[in-house]
């Protein structure tokens, strides 16, 4: 019995026995496994805090003959979610990346877009971006005609809100799980939506965009500025938009209908997507 590796983002965890834990978690090479974790819960030395949702590492495990489950014998921290403070906003996400993963991709399956669209957005949502006085300070330090800046007039970096990494992950993801429809065109006119981006509209009873025309009555609105964006979104990687304003209503309505899309096809309602309802996004 071989011992594997694999770079690996850990997805969920569930307690079995005294100490054990049954481990979900997506690697690079091998695609989505479960695995057991033998004494995890009393296992600093090969675990410690890896075993926490969204942490991407280095995972060593070993196939079983006739089990399903592989042994996960150590896990070693690449990047921790928990490396900085995570509010409930940011937590919500992470819960969002890990029951999309968890439910929509098969086991054993690789899936290196995938993976490599996980490990981008998470390094998105836990980006940390400085406001302007601090480069502002950085900048009057290196001139010496400038008054010395006390550490109270130093702004602290703030963590920057994720809706941005939450919208590119959900667009991109249902793109790379083939649901993802045309969004170039009306879906019953063929005509292209470029010529009507004021007026597109998507329904929560069918796949597709829909022209000002064809809308119906339950259709819903999408805005210009999602529908372009999410024009943008498919031709760029997702560190090209860390630098624009983000406020959470910015894409609300593209992350509605990508959710809607996801939720049609996986057959079922998503338990972290309604929390980042309770929360607006």
């Amino acid at each position: 019995m071989s011992v594997l590796s694999s770079e690996a983002v850990v997805l969920r965890t569930w307690p079995v026995h005294e100490a054990d834990l049954i481990v979900s978690f997506f690697t690079r090479d091998y695609g989505r496994m479960r695995g057991v974790a033998k004494a995890a819960l009393k296992s600093r030395k090969r675990f410690g805090g890896a075993l926490e949702p969204m942490t991407l590492a280095r995972a060593w495990f070993a196939e079983r003959p006739r089990q399903e489950l592989v042994r996960l014998d150590q896990l070693e921290i690449i990047r921790s979610p928990l490396s900085a403070p995570v509010d409930h906003t940011r937590m919500a996400v992470l819960s969002f990346y890990a029951e999309v993963v968890d439910e929509a991709l098969p086991e054993r399956d690789p899936q290196d877009a995938v993976f490599r669209l996980l490990v981008s957005v998470l390094e998105q949502t836990a980006a940390v971006q400085p406001e302007s006085g601090l480069a502002e300070t950085g900048a009057a330090r290196s001139q010496a005609t400038q008054p010395q800046v006390t550490q109270s007039q130093v702004t602290q970096p703030h963590a920057k809100q994720p809706w941005m990494a939450l919208t590119y992950f959900s667009l991109w993801m249902t793109r790379l799980m083939g649901l993802l429809p045309d969004i170039g065109h009306c879906m019953v006119c063929g005509e292209p939506l470029a010529l009507h981006a004021a007026e597109v509209s998507f329904s929560s009873f069918s796949d597709g965009l829909y022209c000002g025309l064809h809308a119906n009555g339950s259709a819903s609105a999408l805005t210009a500025d999602s529908w372009q964006l999410a024009q943008r979104m498919l031709r760029a990687p997702a560190s090209s938009f860390a630098a624009e304003p983000w406020p959470r209503k910015r894409g609300q309505d593209l992350r509605r209908f990508t959710l809607q899309t996801l939720e049609l096809h996986l057959e079922r309602k998503l338990k972290s997507a309604e929390a980042l309802a309770r929360l607006g996004g």
